[in-house]
């Protein structure tokens, strides 16, 4: 008995020196950067409180919070979230007209919490776009991001907290196919100086990007399998570039968008993405439940025409029962008692992968990754 133990024990360490050679030369770990946005439209949703711990055991990373709600922030000190903070589109033209207000804004909701609260991004406006409802807004975006990134310069965090805007994909005149994107020539005036800001400030652009609504206004040119991830095959093929999915497609038009200004390089933070569970036109649980585990999944891979991890915050945390329209009441991925609506994770595990064989474990998302 004992002479078998000493010849597995031999064996075991042999293996493992074995592994740890093809280790040191073939590993990769898999983790996805997962942040999900707290939107609070609801009135019936947990404590601040439960809905940090909510976050933590369930490995989310970061948080996005859509304005300085003081309950909440004072709910994240030491909790290792990163967060990206939003300036709400009411404050924009306050902001933008008067830099002491942005001073003030900065001193209340940021100073007051950093570094306690790990406040990662400042997101200054939402979705404003130069036509449309939202046009009277467009002219303030700018000067508000300016006047809270030379507040937050002042204080020498700069490097550390990136100031930007996040806009959505209506800014795209041509998507088709992905390497020809481009923006609107109607919000080039608009985007440009921003871009410009971005490159001078290296900060990123944030974007919501939603197959969803591409797939249900338009589902006889763009399928089901396309949108949620699931296509066996390329559905575009774009030079050398193959597209399974319309995530991809979706953000590698932005990029190109971006190139094609020749403003500089901009990283592209995606600050939203999800598929509602009800309320409209393909919105079932499954497919729900599909795009989202698989969007976890793919944002460990890149694009395309931009490998790598990209940084992404499902909306939204919860289902909101004060939004404005039925779709929008279903975007959750918990209920409001707490209980995932979805069985996947959110981006804590990672997959070791030495020669041929695949360990799997989970791990927490840590704030540095």
């Amino acid at each position: 008995m004992a002479s078998f133990f000493t010849t597995s024990k031999s064996a075991l360490m042999a293996s493992l020196l074995l592994l740890l050679a093809l280790f040191t030369v073939n590993l990769r770990i898999a983790g996805a950067q997962i942040g999900v946005c707290y939107g609070m439209m609801g009135n019936n949703l947990p404590s601040h409180r439960e809905v940090i711990d909510l976050y933590k055991s369930n490995n989310i990373k970061s948080m996005r919070l859509y304005d300085p709600n003081q309950a909440a922030l004072e709910a994240l000190r030491n909790s290792g979230l990163e967060l990206m903070l939003g300036v709400p589109n009411s404050d924009l033209q306050r902001i933008a007209t008067n830099a002491n207000n942005a001073i003030q804004w900065v001193h209340n909701n940021v100073l007051n919490f950093f570094p306690s609260v790990n406040i990662k991004y400042i997101a200054v406006g939402n979705e404003v776009s130069p036509v449309g409802g939202t046009s009277g807004l467009a002219q303030f975006v700018l000067p508000a991001i300016q006047n809270i990134y030379q507040a937050i310069r002042a204080k020498g965090l700069h490097d550390q907290i990136k100031v930007s805007t996040a806009i959505d994909m209506t800014l795209i005149g041509t998507s088709y196919p992905p390497s020809k994107g481009s923006f609107r020539n109607d919000v080039r005036s608009y985007l440009d100086p921003i871009i410009g800001y971005l490159v001078y400030a290296n900060a990123p652009l944030f974007a919501n990007v939603y197959p969803y609504f591409s797939y249900s206004g338009n589902p006889r040119d763009i399928s089901l399998p396309y949108a949620l991830f699931t296509s066996p095959n390329v559905v575009v093929w774009d030079g050398s570039r193959g597209y399974q999915n319309l995530f991809d497609a979706l953000l590698d038009s932005l990029h190109a968008a971006i190139d094609s200004t020749n403003i500089g390089y901009v990283k592209v933070v995606v600050s939203e993405s999800g598929w509602p569970s009800d309320g409209g036109f393909g919105t079932t649980y499954d497919n729900a439940r599909v795009y989202l585990d698989n969007l976890i999944r793919h944002v460990k891979k890149g694009t395309p025409m931009r490998p790598g991890l990209i940084e992404t915050y499902l909306f939204a945390m919860f289902d909101e029962n004060q939004k404005g329209n039925e779709l929008e009441k279903h975007f959750g991925v918990f209920y409001p008692n707490k209980q995932k609506k979805y069985p996947f994770g959110f981006g804590g595990e990672k997959n070791l992968e030495i020669g041929s064989a695949v360990f799997n474990f989970s791990d927490p998302l840590k704030s540095d990754m």
